[in-house]
């Protein structure tokens, strides 16, 4: 069986430096040292570079130091993906407003990801999402995706 390919939203990138949840900053700096190790294909897109751009000094090159630390493959926005984000605002999953977590969503479905990690619970790690995602990749004939935590893809380490 190959790496799982993991796709990262910002969240998680962000907790790295979160200190005000330690726990889940503990977590994300485990599995960002099985990152670093190669134990995943990581996958980010543009849209979380934009995010992550969008933190103050010093977070801001704190975080994109981390991800020197890694290799992973950057995914461009397209039609493709701007197509799924837009019907999982039609299909009522997300709003307008949450437009960047449904274009992070996409883009892992189109890039073939086994999973999406986010510790974005109000919008991503849900069960309205994870239904309603489940929805679009077998009508549209995409490969299944799981939603999940950083902490449940540890738990599967042990």
């Amino acid at each position: 069986m190959g790496k799982l390919k993991v796709y990262l939203d910002t969240s998680v990138i962000s907790h790295l430096l979160q200190e005000d949840v330690p726990e889940k900053m503990a977590d994300t700096r485990q599995l960002w040292e099985m990152f670093c190790s190669n134990r995943y294909d990581v996958y980010l897109s543009t849209v979380t570079l934009e995010e992550l751009k969008g933190c103050s000094e010093p977070k801001q090159s704190q975080l994109f130091d981390y991800l020197g630390q890694i290799d992973y493959t950057l995914i461009q926005i397209n039609d493709k993906i701007e197509e799924i984000a837009l019907q999982i605002i039609e299909m009522g999953i997300l709003t307008k407003k949450s437009y960047d977590d449904c274009q992070h969503i996409a883009a892992a479905i189109i890039s073939e990801c086994d999973c999406i990690i986010s510790w974005n619970f109000k919008h991503i790690v849900n069960i309205k999402t994870i239904r309603g995602v489940r929805a679009i990749t077998n009508l549209k004939g995409h490969k299944p995706i799981e939603i999940l935590n950083p902490s449940v893809l540890l738990e599967s380490e042990e």
